[in-house]
């Protein structure tokens, strides 16, 4: 497990809940589902909680929130990212979150 992120951050408690929308057995997306997890446990299950949606079985929420294709993250319950983003750009978007 990587170590916790070495950044200056808010202890407000407030966690940040990431969902990543997938489709079962696609190669692709499990692989960067990894390396985009491990960014966010860096930073501490007590700051960042992960899920995992499948969107086949939940279309409508994934539609609710403006999202065709698998391979979109949600945080706090509205689509940031449509597609899959790089670590780096997840682990902007944290950081950015958890100084607000």
């Amino acid at each position: 497990m990587a170590g916790r992120e070495s950044v200056s951050l808010r202890g407000n408690g407030m966690t940040i809940k990431i969902e990543l929308f997938l489709v079962p057995g696609c190669n692709k997306c499990a692989e960067a589902k990894e390396a985009l997890k491990t960014v966010a446990e860096g930073f501490g299950a007590d700051k960042v909680a992960w899920r995992d949606v499948d969107i086949l079985e939940e279309m409508d929420y994934a539609t609710e929130l403006g999202l065709m294709s698998s391979g979109g993250i949600a945080i706090d319950g509205k689509l940031v990212f449509a597609r899959l983003p790089s670590t780096a750009k997840l682990r902007e978007e944290l950081i950015r979150r958890l100084k607000g």
